[in-house]
């Protein structure tokens, strides 16, 4: 009778109908219980070591020192709509809410990450995530992350957004290249913006300033940085050279003496003169690897 092609549609038929009237009622079974089940407590669960927000500023948000939750039935409380007011905090980028029978709602929060904190031009202070969002600071927490500084134009209107314009990308795209190597990480501690509106990063050790320009062939020009910082600064000391270009792809120049100072005045003809050129320009003895 089994190997019967009928009666196997007929066994698979009825397992299925079975099966869902299975679940058809253990749903009603608990929906039944949960009915007359009520909240006992609420408990929050933040990952992580950065703490932008709190259990008690969650608190706050659900109203559970308010009793807003604890007390009332579970099948009253819209965890979807608690889902909602926690992701309306800048600060939090996902949050789940759900209920068990004995009356306990789990609230599970994850924070946004921020990689580089950037003060512009007109004195507003921002975070950018790991997505490349803006976000504001917190009163809770300071992150220890890299700092941007200089010419930065980019506006940020007190809200998670994404950044518009090119030196904020590019400044972005830097921070997250840097944060992701760990020897990078632990040797540049700033990013400055010059009035070329090119990037210079300003590192740990020695009293140099690396010359980054923008954020393309970032692996190509940090690897010549790291063969420079390897093999020409052993040699002459990390304080021998004042500037050190790697802006161009395929080569690194230290500009030594006082080539910094007299860079700012330098550009500015430039400017005026509307001229261009492939090679870097500079003022004191420059050494081309």
């Amino acid at each position: 009778m089994f190997k019967n092609p009928v009666w196997r549609k007929i066994l698979i038929g009825f397992a299925w109908v079975t099966g869902i009237g299975g679940i058809v009622a253990l749903m009603s079974f608990i929906e039944h219980k949960q009915a007359g089940v009520v909240c006992t407590e609420v408990k929050i669960f933040i990952p992580g070591n950065q703490y932008f927000i709190d259990k008690e500023e969650v608190d706050n948000i659900l109203q559970v020192k308010s009793n807003a939750l604890i007390g009332h039935k579970l099948e009253d409380i819209n965890i979807h709509a608690l889902e909602e007011k926690l992701r309306a905090n800048p600060f939090i980028e996902s949050a789940e809410v759900y209920m068990e029978m004995d009356g306990v709602i789990h609230v599970s929060i994850s924070q946004r990450q921020p990689i580089l904190r950037i003060v512009n031009k007109y004195d507003q202070d921002f975070y950018i995530d790991q997505h490349g969002l803006k976000i504001p600071l917190s009163q809770n927490f300071t992150a220890r992350v890299l700092v941007a500084t200089g010419q930065i134009d980019e506006l940020f209107a007190n809200r998670v957004d994404s950044v518009h314009n090119d030196i904020a990308k590019n400044l972005f795209k830097t921070a997250d290249f840097i944060r992701k190597d760990s020897l990078w990480n632990a040797q540049i501690v700033q990013i400055y913006v010059n009035n070329n509106h090119e990037l210079e990063l300003i590192p740990r050790v020695g009293n140099h300033r690396i010359l980054l320009g923008n954020a393309d062939s970032l692996s190509n020009k940090f690897a010549n940085l790291l063969a420079f910082y390897k093999q020409a600064l052993p040699k002459v000391g990390q304080d021998a050279y004042t500037v050190i270009n790697i802006k161009y792809a395929n080569q690194v120049v230290g500009i030594k003496g006082e080539a910094l100072l007299k860079q700012d005045s330098i550009n500015k003809r430039k400017a005026l003169l509307n001229k261009s050129t492939d090679k870097p320009d500079t003022a004191g003895v420059k050494e081309e690897f």
